[in-house]
């Protein structure tokens, strides 16, 4: 898996909040730098290994978000952030909040991951994404269990 492909957004393909920030992403990415891969995915799980990030055991609740870029992996609210960085128009303005301490930022990150199930719900699959984004996502053609 080469990273010079440009940045790669790996997200849990069963929340339904996660899921819903790919779609939010996609339209605000109009050159399409972003890549995307669940977690759960055989292409999540060996970008997490390349990069040295240990992988969720099968079961277990994965990461809600995780940013590859630049060779590096950014995690929780520090992905967020470097993503809506790179967003079209307005969205770059968030990157302002990288001056706040990461750990400040990912108390509020954490407390929306722990619940994220609960508010949102999850799926018993990744959604497949539409024929045309199809290219955008790493392992489009497998199920997520």
């Amino acid at each position: 898996m080469s990273f010079e492909e440009g940045p790669i957004v790996l997200f849990d393909g069963v929340c339904n909040l996660c899921a819903g920030a790919v779609r939010f992403i996609i339209p605000r990415d109009r050159r399409g730098r972003f890549r995307f891969a669940a977690l759960q995915s055989e292409a999540g799980r060996r970008i997490l290994a390349g990069i040295g990030v240990e992988a969720p055991e099968p079961g277990e609740t994965p990461r809600s978000l995780v940013l590859v870029a630049n060779g590096r992996a950014y995690l929780r609210s520090a992905a967020a952030l470097r993503i809506a960085a790179r967003l079209d128009r307005g969205w770059r303005l968030a990157s302002v909040f990288l001056v706040v301490p990461g750990p400040l930022r990912d108390l509020v990150y954490r407390f929306v991951a722990r619940n994220r199930y609960r508010w949102f719900g999850r799926e018993t699959a990744c959604d497949l994404p539409r024929a045309e984004e199809g290219w955008r996502f790493l392992d489009a053609a497998r199920e997520v269990r």
